[in-house]
């Protein structure tokens, strides 16, 4: 099934710019502009409203590119289908990550999946949580990989791996950086409301871990001084190192800080989220597609603190 002008035309419009999707696509401009008015003259009417740097959808290009994405699903479903009549061992598997972390998860877990599965094409992608969700929904990734709250959940399935903790950390040198861990105990516990009055860098509000940060602070009664937000944890790591501020950060930073720079501490409310695999409720979840996520599931099942 040929789809390449489909897919020209779903780029473009990903990119609102034609310099910028023929580079994707690894093929002239001018090749992908000639696709372009070849469909629109068969259409009768343009998809794009023009500009030299901005290229939007006309309504009529709104209703191709939206009867599009469901064209492509369909292909890759029933490629999956077929495919897995042959035991998986041919296709493809498009997977969503989220940024820092995943790209490693993403590493480590590979390398076991290709083991079983090594004529299969894997596509990783990086991105937002809300915008991964937003690619299973629309059927163009099979799986994501996403740390959320059970309210952040879309009407798509969600299977979870691991919950994790979030934790407060300090610079070593702030007054309370030398609280005594209890025996038997990894880190010590904190009240957020001690630290009431000191900058916090934080997650921006994009992210689903600023929702569950916004919660902790309002559950303590405490408006945050915010020195600084970002979209990156090692940011917040690199700030904290600095001595500029204090921050909240998940388990799977925490674990590899040094402590004779940073102090670590469990919140007195044990704050936790989900690391979960997500993939769309009505479509087809292929053989490798299963595997991938049982693999992540060996690797980071057990992915937990207790103390």
């Amino acid at each position: 099934m040929d789809t390449r002008q489909i897919e020209y035309i779903l780029q473009i419009a990903e990119e609102n710019n034609i310099t910028h999707a023929a580079a994707k696509l690894f093929i002239t401009q001018s090749a992908l502009n000639q696709q372009l008015i070849k469909l629109e003259n068969e259409l009768g009417t343009p998809l794009f409203h023009r500009s030299r740097t901005n290229w939007h959808l006309t309504e009529a290009g709104m209703i191709y590119v939206e009867n599009a994405k469901e064209m492509m699903r369909i292909k890759r479903e029933t490629y999956q289908k077929i495919h897995d009549l042959s035991d998986g061992k041919h296709g493809s598997l498009t997977l969503g990550f989220t940024a820092g972390r995943g790209i490693n998860m993403f590493t480590k877990a590979y390398a076991v999946f290709h083991q079983r599965f090594p004529n299969i094409s894997v596509r990783p992608t990086e991105g937002i949580v809300r915008t991964l969700q937003k690619r299973i929904s629309n059927g163009e990734l099979d799986v994501a990989f996403l740390t959320l709250m059970d309210k952040d959940q879309t009407e798509d399935v969600y299977e979870n791996i691991f919950e994790e903790e979030l934790f407060l950390i300090i610079p070593r040198h702030h007054p309370l950086g030398s609280l005594p861990v209890p025996p038997g105990c990894k880190y010590a516990t904190i009240d957020i409301r001690e630290l009431r009055y000191e900058p916090f860098v934080l997650m921006d509000k994009s992210s689903t871990m600023r929702s569950l940060i916004d919660r902790i602070f309002s559950e303590a009664g405490i408006i945050p001084q915010i020195l600084f937000e970002t979209g990156n944890n090692l940011t917040i790591i690199s700030m904290i190192r600095a001595n500029l501020c204090c921050g909240i950060l998940p388990y799977y930073y925490v674990k590899d800080l040094n402590p004779e720079e940073m102090a670590s501490f469990h919140l007195s409310t044990r704050p936790t989220w989900h690391f979960t695999a997500s993939y769309k409720k009505s479509g087809y979840l292929s053989r490798p597609a299963r595997s991938f996520i049982e693999v992540m599931k060996e690797q980071w099942g057990n992915y937990e603190i207790i103390d």
